[in-house]
């Protein structure tokens, strides 16, 4: 898929999640708005009433019509529709009608494209994969391949951005693009013609068996197809490899459609007509969702991974499974947003996403944070840092001490965010700008490494000997080192975040060469390997205890 490696690393996502789980992945009711309903402008001479339809077009027809300098009126009418959503809540927002398609697609769960995963490294698009399957990979194109010409267009040089070349690979299916690709040591240009299809986006990243009982998925987001991926992944680990028990990751999970979490956690209940959530508003009538009691497979333990990016869609599987005492929830205290918004089309072709209604967990919590500071609801995570609960949970604040309880008695809490079972603290090392800089070089690094050693990289046919055998040596680290070094800022090093972030640093390399090698869950099984909060649920999972015993 046309999604570049995150070569901005944890410095460029870190600080701005928070928006990022407020946006497209948290609009949870995007699937549920009414078909048919349209927002109506009434016209001059109709019925205005007392909320003043009409005074806005007014309005700009005198300022079109007198002010003194040239405005632009579409840009006075989004200005005009922003500043009233603003006043309302923070999920609640206006895309223009250009935007739409770009905002929608990650929830979608397919695009039209080339199919290629890539990276800009020194100013040039380098090809990391072409998908399996894909129209890259049935034309020729090769991982290390050099895109340097898309139709008529030069791509290369400090003006090359990650948005420029996704419109520029994107567009309808069936249409025809022409690549122009630098292989090697060649100096002839090769040309391919592409044939754009249907890129599926996977919302599942990876699924494998962490022990012989206990299988791990990870899910990134819950879009249209999230429910299928998540239990195609199942049934492979269920009865291929004998899973038993289960560990959701849904750390970062900014959230996305209700009716796909809840189908999920359908399938984690064997009972019929368990309540999993239900939804409210001034103007919307209870919606219960509840368990169908048709399961699939049986799993026995449940954990499930969360934290300060766990949002939405995330929350209402957390929420439902520790409030029936189903699962344990491992990590930090989630986002905190339980508003649904529903989806209107707009004349023009853009669109409204307005908040309908709220969800409650089945004890009746609603987990939605204040929003009447909305600065300080962005700032949420700056917060949390600085308050030290990322460390500590009992410097979090109780917005709401409202006690509700789940099946076993436990007592939880509304208001803020679902809290875990058991805490895991943010290791702070790894949030210091030496080590999200120097991570931000893995990936360059390790791609000039493949390069260079592929004859003794092939050496490593078997994935489970790599993962057990393989080993950054200190040869390997230091040259890491001295390629992040050869960059200003890093030249300068940091013996003290070195010192304690270097087994991480050596996890990475070791992750990412990986990667190269093998695919993608290589990377999630080696850097799990050192996870202390999927080293806590399989400590809770592998004991005999019973959940309310190990919390309590």
């Amino acid at each position: 898929m046309e999604e570049p490696q995150n070569m901005a690393g944890w410095k460029i996502w870190l600080p701005t999640f928070v928006g990022l789980a407020a946006g497209l992945g948290m609009i949870l009711g995007l699937g549920m708005a009414p078909k048919g309903e349209t927002i109506v402008v009434r016209e001059e001479g109709g019925d205005l009433g007392a909320i003043g339809y009409g005074r806005m077009e007014e309005l700009i027809r005198y300022i079109d019509a007198r002010y003194v300098d040239d405005v632009e009126d579409d840009e006075l009418v989004e200005d005009a529709i922003n500043t009233i959503l603003d006043d309302l809540d923070p999920h609640s927002s206006y895309i223009p009608k250009e935007e739409l398609k770009q905002a929608t697609e990650r929830l979608q769960g397919n695009f039209d494209g080339i199919g290629i995963e890539f990276m800009i490294l020194d100013d040039t698009l380098m090809v990391i994969t072409p998908l399996a399957g894909g129209p890259s990979e049935e034309a020729g194109v090769l991982a290390g391949d050099k895109i340097v010409q898309v139709g008529d267009t030069t791509i290369a040089g400090r003006d090359l951005k990650n948005e420029k070349i996704m419109t520029l690979l994107r567009g309808e299916k069936g249409t025809e693009v022409e690549i122009g690709v630098k292989r090697g040591k060649e100096e002839k240009l090769r040309k391919f013609t592409i044939t754009r299809a249907k890129i599926p986006n996977n919302s599942v990243d990876v699924a494998y068996m962490v022990d012989k009982k206990t299988g791990f998925i990870k899910v990134n987001r819950f879009n249209a197809t999230t429910y299928e991926d998540f239990m195609k992944q199942l049934e492979d680990l269920v009865e291929k490899q004998g899973m038993e028990h289960l560990i959701i990751d849904l750390r970062q999970n900014p959230g996305g459609y209700l009716m796909e979490a809840t189908q999920i956690l359908s399938q984690l209940f064997e009972d019929r007509e368990k309540l999993l959530v239900y939804t409210e508003g001034d103007k919307s009538t209870r919606q219960d969702y509840n368990s169908t009691g048709a399961n699939f497979f049986t799993v026995d333990k449940i954990a499930v991974l969360i934290d300060e990016g766990s949002a939405s869609a995330s929350e209402i599987v957390a929420g439902a499974l520790q409030d029936w005492d189903r699962g344990i929830i491992v990590g930090r205290r989630t986002f905190g947003k339980g508003l649904v918004q529903e989806q209107y089309k707009l004349s023009d072709g853009s669109a409204l996403h307005l908040t309908v209604s709220r969800y409650f967990t089945p004890s009746g919590r609603c987990i939605q944070r204040d929003y009447s500071d909305s600065e300080g609801y962005e700032d949420d995570f700056s917060a949390r840092f600085q308050s030290g609960e990322l460390q500590d949970p009992s410097k979090f604040k109780l917005a709401d001490t409202t006690e509700y309880y789940t099946a076993g008695g436990r007592v939880v809490y509304g208001g803020g965010g679902i809290s875990p079972d058991i805490f895991v603290p943010l290791d702070t090392f790894l949030f210091s700008t030496y080590y999200l800089q120097l991570r931000q070089k893995i990936s360059p690094f390790v791609f000039r490494y493949f390069e260079s050693n592929k004859e003794t990289l092939k050496e490593w046919v078997k994935e489970s000997a790599f993962i057990k055998n393989f080993e950054v040596t200190d040869e390997l680290f230091n040259e890491f080192l001295a390629y992040a070094e050869k960059d200003k800022v890093l030249s300068k090093r940091n013996e003290t975040v070195l010192a304690k972030t270097d087994p991480e640093l050596r996890q990475w390399l070791k992750a990412r060469i990986g990667k190269h090698l093998f695919d993608q869950s290589t990377l999630y099984k080696v850097i799990n390997e050192r996870n202390p909060m999927i080293g806590e649920a399989l400590d809770w999972i592998n004991s005999d205890k019973k959940l309310v015993e190990l919390v309590d």
